[in-house]
C-alpha cells in the first residue's frame, strides 16, 4: 500500500514489509518515509487546515456519516486486514471494526455539539456595558501517533475527532501496522474530506518521530503508546497540548461477597484479550482470602479452556505477541517472576510468537510483570484480608489507567471508587471495559487529558471569546 500526503498516494523506492506476526509471512510493503515526507505532510496539512475551518458543520458530520456507513458495508474486509497485520483473532477483530463504525458515528454526532456559551459580563460589579459569548474553533492542525494493537479503532479515535473539531489531521500509525490505517484514510477521502486534510505517514520512528513531533505547525499531539516514548514526546515537542494515553497495570479486586462465576469470566477475558496486549488488560487480581482459593481454581481451569492458534480460525480465542522481540520479552518477563519466586499456576509455554495464557501467584512485588505494564498474557494474583489491603496494592503502583471490584456490597463499592487512584474504575466488571463516547485515560503515569470522542474535541479546540462594546444610547 502506498502512503497518504495531502491526499495523495506516495510510494518510495525504499519499503517496509509488514509480516503477519503468526508466521512471519509478508502481507504487504508500506513506504519508508522520511524527514522530507514529513515536511511535505505539513505543508498540506497548513492548507487543509484552511480549508477544513470553512466547512460547516453540517459537512464536517456528513462526511464522518458518511465513512461510517462506508466501513460498515466493508467489515469483512477490514477485520481480515485487522487479523492477519496484527495480534488479534478474527472474532475479536470484527468487534474491532464495528466499534470503529460507532467511534465515526459517535464523532459525527458530536461534530454538531461544538459551540460555546454566552458571557454576561453586567455581572461585574462595573455594570459593564458588553455583551459577548465564546465559541471553539480547530486549533488547526493535529498530529495523531497509533499504536499497534488496535490499528484501526484507535486510529478512529484520533482522527474522528479532530474532523469533527475541524482540524487537518497527520496520522504516524504502529509501523508493524500500518494497512488498517491507511484503508481507513482512503474510506474519509471517498467520504469528502478535503484531501489536504489528511496525510498517513508510514516509516519508522527512529527515522521520522522527532521531525513529527519538534514540528511547530502541529497546535496537539495525540499519542497512544509506552511511557518512555510518551516521556520523550513531552520533552521534545515544545509548546503544544499533548494527548496522551502512556503505560497501565490494571489490578482487579475481588471480595468475599462477590459473584464469583462472574468476576471469574470477566477477569479471564479482560487478562487475554488481544493475547494481553491490552493497555486496560487485567494484570494484577486481590482476592479476598476467603475465597482465594475457589476462586483461583476456577481461573486457572477457565483459562486453560482458551484455544491458542491460528487468528483467522473461527474457533481460536488468542493470536500471537507482535514481534519475536515482544513474545522474547514477556518469556524472559514470566522466567524471573519464577527465579524470583513466583509459582506458575498454569501457562508459560512459547512456540515462537505465541506465549500461552499465563497465571501466576506469590510473585514479588519488584518483579517486572508486577510493577511495569506487562502487555502480555501474564496475569498475577494475590490473597488479601480486606478491601483496604486490597486498594492498598492496587495503588502501589506508578500507573493508573484503570481498575475494577467485584463486590455485592454497595459500600465496598463506594469506598473502592473513592479510594483507588485510577482514571476509570470498573464496578462488577473488567477492567478492559470501554465504550468509545466516556472520558478515557488515566492518573500519573498513564497519561495526560482524556479521550473520547467529546472529551477528545475540548483538546483539540481552542476558546475564542468575542465581546462587544455596545453604545446603548446611540
Amino acid at each position: 500500500m502506498d502512503m497518504i500526503i495531502g491526499g495523495k498516494k506516495v510510494s518510495k523506492d525504499e519499503v517496509i514489509e509488514v509480516l503477519d506476526p503468526q508466521d512471519d509471512s509478508v502481507i504487504d510493503t508500506v513506504p519508508s518515509g522520511d524527514i522530507g515526507d514529513v515536511q511535505a505532510a505539513f505543508e498540506a496539512a497548513e492548507k487543509g487546515a484552511e480549508a477544513m475551518r470553512k466547512l460547516s458543520t453540517y459537512e464536517r458530520y456528513k462526511i464522518l456519516l458518511d465513512a461510517a456507513q462506508a466501513l460498515e458495508s466493508q467489515l469483512e474486509e477490514f477485520s481480515q486486514l485487522i487479523a492477519r497485520e496484527g495480534v488479534k483473532t478474527i472474532r475479536e477483530a470484527r468487534k474491532e471494526a464495528a466499534r470503529a463504525v460507532n467511534t465515526l458515528t459517535y464523532a459525527a454526532e458530536e461534530a454538531k455539539r461544538v459551540g460555546g456559551e454566552l458571557v454576561n459580563f453586567d455581572a461585574d460589579f462595573r455594570k459593564d456595558r458588553r455583551v459577548g459569548y465564546w465559541v471553539r474553533e480547530p486549533v488547526g492542525i493535529v498530529l495523531a501517533i497509533t499504536p499497534y494493537n488496535d490499528p484501526l479503532n484507535m486510529v478512529a479515535h484520533k482522527v474522528s475527532p479532530a474532523i469533527a473539531a475541524g482540524n487537518a489531521v497527520v496520522l504516524k500509525p504502529a509501523t508493524v501496522t500500518p494497512l488498517s490505517a491507511i484503508k481507513f484514510g482512503e474510506l474519509l477521502l471517498e467520504a469528502g474530506l478535503p484531501p489536504e486534510a489528511l496525510s498517513i505517514l508510514t516509516g519508522r520512528a527512529s527515522r521520522i518521530a522527532d521531525a513529527l513531533v519538534t514540528d511547530p505547525r502541529p497546535r496537539v499531539i495525540t499519542f497512544t503508546g509506552g511511557t518512555e516514548a510518551g516521556e520523550d514526546i513531552i520533552r521534545k515537542a515544545g509548546l503544544k497540548k499533548v494527548m496522551m494515553e502512556l503505560g497501565s497495570s490494571s489490578a482487579v479486586i475481588v471480595m468475599d461477597d462477590a459473584d464469583l462465576e462472574r468476576a471469574v469470566e470477566l477477569s479471564v477475558d479482560g487478562a487475554f484479550w488481544a493475547a494481553g496486549q491490552n493497555c486496560i488488560g487485567v494484570q494484577r487480581m486481590y482476592i479476598h482470602e476467603k475465597v482465594y482459593d475457589r476462586f483461583m481454581a476456577d481461573f486457572v481451569a477457565r483459562t486453560e479452556k482458551i484455544k491458542v492458534g491460528n487468528k483467522l480460525d473461527e474457533t481460536t480465542d488468542m493470536g500471537p505477541m507482535i514481534t519475536k522481540g515482544e513474545a522474547d520479552r514477556v518469556e524472559q518477563w514470566i522466567q524471573e517472576a519464577v527465579e524470583l519466586g513466583g509459582k506458575l499456576l498454569t501457562g508459560g509455554k512459547r512456540e515462537g510468537n505465541f506465549i500461552w495464557p499465563t497465571v501466576l501467584e506469590q510473585v514479588p512485588e519488584q518483579a517486572k510483570v508486577v510493577c511495569q505494564e506487562v502487555f502480555g498474557p501474564v496475569v498475577v494474583a494475590y490473597p488479601v484480608s480486606s478491601l483496604e489491603e486490597a486498594v492498598e496494592h492496587a495503588n502501589n503502583t506508578e500507573y493508573g489507567l484503570h481498575a475494577a471490584i467485584f463486590t455485592k456490597n454497595l459500600d465496598r463499592a463506594f469506598k473502592a471508587a473513592r479510594d483507588l487512584k485510577f482514571g476509570g474504575v470498573m464496578i462488577n466488571d473488567s477492567t478492559d471495559f470501554r465504550v468509545d463516547y466516556m472520558p478515557f485515560g488515566g492518573y500519573k503515569k498513564s497519561g495526560l487529558w482524556r479521550e473520547g470522542l467529546k472529551f477528545a474535541i475540548e483538546v483539540m479546540t481552542e476558546i475564542k471569546l468575542i465581546a462587544f462594546n455596545i453604545d446603548w444610547e446611540s
